[in-house]
């Protein structure tokens, strides 16, 4: 069993407060796929790697580079749910308010507590979600989000940037689970969709 907290430096080191253009999420994205299909980084094994069709995105869509308000309300320590027996332990840092299309939406956002104990990503948090998509176009175990704590009290959220875990590429992961309260109940036409298939 390989442990899939987030998908790797790739996205973490690509945040920032500023919003991305559609060429600056393609070099990412192309990134990505170069490291998942790179023997040498042992992501995917040599037998995955020759079964492996390709991503899939949804177009690059500004609408959903979102200008979220960020509320931090720390919460209790509990352990997260995953695809497999772990349970990471996480709490809740708080939680982003946004509107898309006139739909009024929450997340909540997370702290791994053994990642916070790294100096690099001390101030990293998590956005696990579902939405109407999950199980059809993406990825049916939900999409992940990344991002840094924020200075102010406004938080881009870049759905462009949202990512599957490494479940959906192989049964030998074990990743974090959404928790229902991060059920959106909207579409969220952006970002990775289900890998392609044979």
């Amino acid at each position: 069993m390989k442990i899939s907290i987030f998908t790797g430096l790739l996205f973490i080191s690509s945040m920032s407060w500023t919003q991305q253009s559609a060429s600056e999420i393609q070099v990412l994205r192309d990134q990505h796929f170069q490291e998942l299909t790179d023997s040498t980084s042992h992501i995917l094994n040599t037998e995955e790697i020759a079964e492996f069709q390709g991503l899939d995105y949804f177009d690059f869509n500004t609408s959903f580079q979102i200008q979220a308000q960020f509320t931090e309300d720390i919460g209790k320590k509990f352990k997260m749910p995953t695809s497999t027996d772990r349970l990471p332990v996480y709490r809740r840092y708080g939680y982003v308010d946004f509107v898309v299309n006139g739909d009024s939406c929450r997340l909540e956002v997370y702290q791994n507590m053994a990642l916070r104990k790294q100096k690099e990503f001390k101030d990293y948090l998590f956005i696990p979600f579902r939405d109407l998509t999950s199980g059809t176009t993406t990825y049916g175990g939900g999409r992940y989000l990344d991002t840094r704590i924020p200075t102010s009290s406004t938080l881009l959220l870049d759905f462009n940037l949202s990512y599957n875990p490494y479940c959906a590429y192989s049964h030998r992961y074990s990743c974090p689970i959404p928790p229902e309260v991060n059920s959106l109940k909207i579409l969220v036409l952006a970002g990775e969709k289900t890998p392609i298939s044979h």
